[in-house]
C-alpha cells in the first residue's frame, strides 16, 4: 500500500477515503509490517444470571471448518503503453542513453493482492470490486495451494462488490451465509484473508458498530468490527461464531497503513440481494426516485417548525423524474418509504436503490406542518441521475 499525507491510494487502483483521518481500501503488498491479534470468543449467558464472559480454549475447530472456502485472489494489470517518438522513438530515448546507458525505463505490470471466498459449488466467487478492477489476469488460489485464473462475471463499483468465477476440477469448499440484519454490537467476529500477501491468516474480534457511512457512496452500511484487517485482506469473510459469513471486508480506518482496530465490511445481507444481477446481467440495475436530499439540521427543523431531526429534506427534484411526477417537492421532509421509517437522509437512497424497477410505492412527506402521503412509481438509476 502506498502511503502519502493526504489520502492514500491502494495499489488495486482504488482511492482511500477520507474518514477523520484516513479510510484506506486495501488491495496490495507492498508493506509488511508486525502485527499482533488475539483470537477470543465467548459463550454468553443471560444477564440476569450474573453474566461474566468464559473463552474457549481455541477456534481451531470453526477454523478448520470454514477456511477451505476462503481464497486468496492474485491480480496482474498490464502497463500503459508508453507514448512513441517521431520515427518510432521513445521521447528522451537519447537522454537516457547518453547519460544512464540504456533506453527509458519501461513500466512494469502492476500487481495486487486481495481475498474471497467461495459461494457456491460451480466456482462463484464473491469479493471486492476494487480488488479485481482493471486486472488483465485474475489469479485464485485455493486454501489446498491449487491456482485457477478466474474471470469477472459482474462488478458493482457502488457498493465495492465483485463477483467472478473459477472452473475446478473436483468438488469445491463452499461458505454458509448468514444475517448481516441479526448481528448485534459486541458479537465475536472472525476475518479470514491474505494480508500482505502473506497466506490465510486468521484474526478474531467483535462487531464493533452497525450502519457506518464512511463516505464510500449513497449506499454506506458498513459493519465495523476491530478483528485485525490489513491490505490483502480485502473482498475476505468476516465469520460469526456459528461459521456464517456476514459481511465482506472492505475498508479500513488507518493513519499508518495497518491495522488499528477499526475495520469495515459490506453486510452479507446486501451482497446476497445483488448477486443474482451480478450473475445473469454483470451489473446492477436500481431504483431511482430522483431527487436530491440532504440531513436535517437544527436550522431546518427550526425553519419547517419540526418536531425533531427525523426524515430526509428534499432540496431539489429532477425534472420529469418520478419525484417530479408524484409531487413530491423541494422543502419537502420524506419521513417514510414503501412503509419503512426513513430516519435519516442515508436511509432513503438504500431504500430506493433496493426497489424493483416499476413499483409503485408510498412516500408520507412532510410539508408546510402536515403530512402527506404521495404515490410514487420508482424508476431505474442511470450514471447521469443524481444518486437517490
Amino acid at each position: 500500500m502506498r502511503h502519502l499525507n493526504t489520502v492514500v491510494k491502494a495499489v488495486s487502483g482504488i482511492a482511500a477515503i477520507l474518514l477523520l483521518g484516513y479510510v484506506f481500501y486495501f488491495g496490495g503488498a507492498d508493506v509488511i509490517q508486525n502485527q499482533r491479534a488475539t483470537a477470543t470468543a465467548a459463550e454468553t449467558k443471560p444477564a440476569a444470571e450474573g453474566w461474566v464472559p468464559s473463552r474457549p480454549d481455541s477456534l481451531a475447530p470453526l477454523v478448520a471448518e470454514i477456511k477451505p472456502a476462503v481464497v486468496n485472489i492474485g491480480t496482474i494489470q498490464a502497463p500503459r503503453q508508453p507514448r512513441r517518438g517521431f520515427r518510432g522513438q521513445e521521447p528522451f530515448d537519447e537522454f537516457f542513453e547518453r547519460f544512464f546507458g540504456g533506453p527509458i525505463p519501461q513500466e512494469r505490470p502492476q500487481q495486487s493482492l486481495g481475498s474471497g471466498f467461495i459461494i457456491d459449488k460451480d466456482g462463484y466467487i464473491l469479493t471486492n470490486n476494487h480488488v479485481i478492477e482493471n486486472a488483465g489476469m485474475i489469479m485464485v488460489k485455493l486454501a489446498n495451494e491449487k491456482e485457477y485464473e478466474a474471470k469477472v462475471v459482474g462488478r458493482d463499483p457502488r457498493t465495492d462488490l465483485a463477483l467472478i468465477k473459477i472452473n475446478a476440477r473436483g468438488e469445491l469448499p463452499v461458505v454458509r451465509l448468514g444475517d448481516s440484519d441479526a448481528l448485534q454490537v459486541g458479537d465475536w467476529v472472525i476475518a479470514i484473508g491474505n494480508p500482505f500477501g502473506l497466506g490465510q491468516t486468521v484474526t478474531a474480534g467483535i462487531v464493533s458498530a452497525k450502519g457506518r457511512v464512511i463516505g464510500q457512496g449513497p449506499y454506506d452500511d458498513f459493519i465495523q468490527t476491530d478483528a485485525a484487517i490489513n491490505p490483502g485482506n480485502s473482498g475476505g469473510p468476516l465469520f460469526n461464531t456459528k461459521g456464517e459469513v456476514v459481511g465482506i471486508n472492505t475498508a479500513i480506518f488507518s493513519r499508518s497503513g495497518g491495522n488499528v482496530g477499526i475495520g469495515f465490511a459490506v453486510p452479507i445481507n446486501m451482497a446476497r440481494d445483488l448477486v443474482p444481477q451480478l450473475k445473469t446481467k454483470g451489473r446492477v440495475s436500481r431504483g431511482w426516485l430522483g431527487v436530491s436530499i440532504g440531513p436535517m439540521t437544527d436550522e431546518a427543523v427550526k425553519e419547517l417548525k419540526l418536531k425533531d431531526k427525523k426524515g430526509a429534506l428534499v432540496m431539489d427534484v429532477v425534472e420529469r423524474s418520478p419525484a417530479d411526477r408524484a409531487g413530491i417537492q423541494q422543502r419537502d421532509v420524506i419521513v417514510s418509504f414503501d412503509g419503512r421509517d426513513v430516519t435519516g437522509a442515508t436511509d432513503l437512497p438504500r431504500l430506493v436503490g433496493n426497489t424493483p424497477i416499476g413499483k409503485e410505492v408510498t412516500l408520507r412527506v412532510i410539508r408546510e406542518g402536515g403530512s402527506l402521503d404521495l404515490k410514487v412509481t420508482i424508476g431505474e438509476f442511470r450514471e447521469e441521475a443524481l444518486p437517490s
